[in-house]
């Protein structure tokens, strides 16, 4: 009997002595805000699960190194959501560098705030990614300054004050950034910074020496802290700079800029050797633009073409061009023609036709010696009128090299539509006999040029091109 009652006592020590000696699980970080939602079978599947439902979980046995990785890049919710899939990921999402967007968190201000407090006193870091509401610097200027000093942002490599869900108009007095933002100067890789106010004191020392991308947004910047920040950033490879105000104009000299996006009254590219391509974002404003050296420019956008008082072209070689004006014109762009003889694709969005765009009398010598070099081109706005229909002619019985011609429009998806215009553009008359021509609806020029403001994603060779469907 002593020896049975042992058993149990002496087996409940040894488990005991196990449990102290192993070391503790992380804790996990417990925010009620974050709870998963259920699935539409009222339960969680298996992490990982395989394809046809076999239940097994073939994503927990990767290494450590490269679930760290993919739950960095998951949003917040999600990544602290993996610590309750199974005792296998309790502690990885403590291991994985940080990725705290406040976009992804609860709207309320207030407890978004307290959780990214939370978050920040849980995670050891390192940080991948840090984004803030702007403004949180104006509301809770402490806390923000707190966040910053957070060892979990060690090694940050992308920092945002943005708050996507909102109008990037600001239309009271900016919030200052803060200097401690420049504090992760030696790692940051992306910055972006909208509805503030940027202090000339702030800039000062300003050295990003790894930044590549630089978003201004809605900011009050003087003209030196603009250059400063710009000649700050030794190997950036694009630039986004809209609806921004405090500088007279913008002088690119830079020797690794690849993409710009900008809305300014003056632009000036002095020296950019890499520059590809260059978006003129405001279409409200008079705008003065030139190009002294960019030898490997290709792509153009001037969305306000209408309001550009002044155009001066060096040396390019630009073969895709996007322009948008109120009154569609047939000279001005024979003109761009003359200016750019490598041009390839023409993409084209005007909300009105004042002109009547007669070519046949005025143009007849002119078609002779000008050699249109078009492959493509996309009238937006189309509505079939008559100015309309004598531009697009232009082309159809001009364009020798012509592969496609698109006509977007709010009746382009109508049959009859369609078949009247493909007899009065007189295509069985086109001078390209491969050409084709597709109709297809649009929304207007809005929704036309929406797409290309972001001017940093670099593998999209024509930041134009649409891929939704046309009717022939």
């Amino acid at each position: 009997m002593e020896t049975t009652a042992g058993a149990p006592r002496a087996k409940k020590r040894r488990l005991e002595e196990t449990a102290s000696s192993s070391p503790p699980e992380p804790p996990l970080l417990v925010v009620d805000a974050l709870h998963s939602e259920p699935t539409s079978h009222g339960q969680e599947p298996y992490p990982g699960a395989g394809e046809e439902g076999d239940g097994i979980d073939r994503i927990s046995h990767l290494p450590d190194v490269v679930l760290g990785e993919i739950i960095s890049l998951l949003p917040t919710m999600d990544a602290v959501r993996t610590q309750s899939l199974a005792s296998r990921w309790r502690g990885l999402w403590l291991c994985s560098p940080l990725n705290l967007d406040h976009s992804s968190l609860p709207a309320d201000e207030e407890v978004q705030a307290g959780l990214i407090t939370r978050i920040l006193a849980a995670h050891p870091g390192p940080a991948r990614r840090f984004s803030v509401r702007p403004s949180d610097l104006q509301d809770r200027p402490a806390m923000v300054a707190a966040w910053l000093q957070s060892p979990a942002l060690y090694n940050l490599q992308e920092l945002e004050f943005c708050d996507r869900r909102v109008s990037p108009r600001w239309w009271g007095d900016k919030p200052s950034l803060p200097a401690s933002t420049f504090r992760f100067s030696a790692t940051l890789r992306v910055l972006t910074i909208c509805q503030c106010s940027i202090l000339d004191s702030t800039v000062e020392t300003f050295h990003l020496p790894q930044l590549k991308q630089l978003s201004l947004v809605c900011v009050t910047i003087s003209d030196g802290s603009l250059h400063g920040m710009i000649d700050g950033c030794p190997v950036l490879e694009s630039l986004l700079l809209e609806e921004s105000h405090g500088f007279s104009s913008v002088r690119i000299n830079s020797r690794t800029l690849i993409s710009i996006g900008i809305s300014s009254e003056e632009v000036i590219i002095e020296d950019a050797p890499m520059l590809e391509r260059l978006l003129q974002l405001e279409p409200f404003i008079d705008q003065r633009l030139s190009v002294i050296s960019a030898p490997k420019l290709e792509t153009l956008g001037l969305t306000g073409l209408g309001s550009i008082s002044e155009l001066v072209f060096g040396s390019t070689v630009i073969q895709v061009l996007a322009i948008s004006f109120n009154n569609l014109c047939l000279d001005m762009v024979i003109n761009l023609m003359r200016c750019f003889p490598c041009l390839e694709k023409l993409y084209i969005m005007s909300s009105m036709s004042r002109n009547r765009n007669f070519w046949r009398r005025k143009h007849r010598n002119l078609i002779k010696g000008l050699d249109i070099r078009l492959k493509t081109v996309v009238l937006s706005g189309y509505r079939g009128i008559n100015s309309q229909i004598n531009f697009a002619t232009f082309f159809v019985l001009n364009a020798k090299m012509l592969e496609l011609m698109r006509f977007e429009g709010s009746d382009s998806d109508k049959d009859w539509f369609i078949s009247e215009q493909r007899r009065v553009l007189q295509l069985e008359k086109r001078a390209s006999r491969g050409a084709q021509f597709c109709f297809a609806t649009s929304h207007g020029w809005r929704h036309y040029f929406s797409h290309i403001k972001n001017v940093h994603d670099l593998s999209i060779t024509n930041p134009f091109e649409r891929t939704s469907c046309c009717r022939t």
